[in-house]
């Protein structure tokens, strides 16, 4: 087995449970979830919303890819047409799968990643959706106004469905987005890390969010609104780089990285910005395509390659390694543990990629616990 069929087997296996029973309509029939000992009372109906958005989040790149006729094929067409259904039953009142969307604060989260989603895979995930769906999403994202995010990553959450928004010519709010930009810039605190708010906290939201998210608004606004967004946006993706160069050396030489801070039961979403610049082709100059590939395989492989992660059913399991309840936060349930997608974001690339092709590298704590002599990280303040 390759790289790439390992890879793909794993979105396979994340994917299949969830998009079988939301396109029936049978996800909350069908789903056991487990909730946080320390839940602390919100809706529990969220799961659903979590669980369907942050997955699609992560597979988009890959279902936007052509049809072909290979296994690999196969699997994602199958996918694509259980995804396009599941989008529609999460808008639509008579669904039993239909979302909670205005009771709570948290879908003003999940509206995020369902928007990145779609800005990942807009012409393949959107654009074939009916006209009665668009609109039914439309007019969900715009009543998600009425939230007030709190003053942390969540100010990106409006700012990136604003710029959804704005793509799919809708009328759209954009000081939103420019509170996020400003405050953005505010808690930038140096070598490529952000503070969540205006505290530091060391954990792994500059991957989950922050860097993401950021990059994906400014991006988006400096090719559809205007080019005076571009020196923010190099700015931006210089940073989310440098904080690239932390995620690879933080894995080790046998594929185990640190487990630190809030939601740490996302697992491998850690790496969504190594991942989502090997997809763009960005990766900074002196980290190569083979060493990325095999080191984020290497961790998929000792994470979600076997059963230790999963139930019976096919979901995943509440923790970091196994079902482990006394590390899960307050806000966790099974829902929440789809943000693990987000590591598979370069299958987007066609097999012939040089990402999938080039000769596998070591990575650089292989490298240099056998004794290498590699050079010195390269650390630098990004402005």
């Amino acid at each position: 087995m390759n790289d790439r069929e390992l890879w793909s087997g794993v979105l396979y296996k994340l994917a299949t449970p969830v998009l079988s029973n939301m396109s029936a309509g049978t996800l909350r029939q069908n789903m056991p979830v487990e909730y946080s000992l320390t839940w602390d009372g919100r809706d529990k109906q969220v799961a659903y919303m979590e669980c369907f958005a942050r997955l699609m989040a992560g597979i988009a790149p890959w279902l936007s890819l052509p049809d072909d006729d290979t296994p690999e094929g196969e699997m994602r067409r199958l996918l694509r047409q259980q995804a396009l259904q599941s989008y529609a039953n999460t808008v639509n009142p008579d669904s039993p799968d239909y979302l909670l969307w205005g009771e709570e604060m948290q879908p003003l989260v999940d509206a995020a990643y369902l928007v990145h989603s779609f800005l990942r895979g807009y012409e393949s995930l959107w654009l074939p959706l009916s006209q009665e769906t668009k609109d039914r999403y439309v007019e969900h994202f715009k009543k998600l106004r009425l939230i007030t995010p709190p003053y942390n990553n969540w100010v990106l959450f409006p700012a990136m469905i604003e710029t959804f928004l704005m793509l799919a010519g809708e009328e759209y709010e954009m000081y939103r987005v420019s509170l996020a930009i400003h405050k953005m810039e505010e808690w930038y605190v140096g070598d490529g890390f952000y503070s969540d708010g205006p505290r530091f906290a060391f954990d792994y939201y500059n991957s989950y969010v922050l860097h993401p998210m950021y990059v994906e608004c400014l991006e988006t606004l400096s090719e559809y609104v205007s080019s005076s967004y571009r020196p923010l946006y190099e700015k931006a993706l210089a940073r989310m780089q440098r904080y690239a160069y932390f995620l690879e050396r933080l894995i080790s030489p046998e594929a185990y990285f640190p487990v630190i801070g809030r939601s740490s039961t996302y697992r491998i979403a850690a790496f969504q910005p190594l991942a989502m610049l090997a997809l763009n082709g960005q990766l900074p100059s002196d980290l190569s395509c083979g060493q990325v590939r095999s080191a984020l395989t290497a961790v998929i492989q000792r994470m979600l390659a076997g059963d230790q992660n999963f139930t019976p059913d096919g979901y995943l399991t509440l923790g970091v390694n196994g079902c482990q309840p006394h590390i899960v936060d307050y806000y966790t349930n099974t829902g929440s543990l789809y943000m693990a997608s987000l590591i598979l974001l370069p299958l987007g690339l066609p097999t012939a990629h040089p990402f999938w092709t080039v000769p596998a590298g070591r990575w650089s704590s292989q490298r240099v616990w056998s004794g290498e002599d590699i050079s010195k990280d390269g650390g630098f303040f990004v402005v």
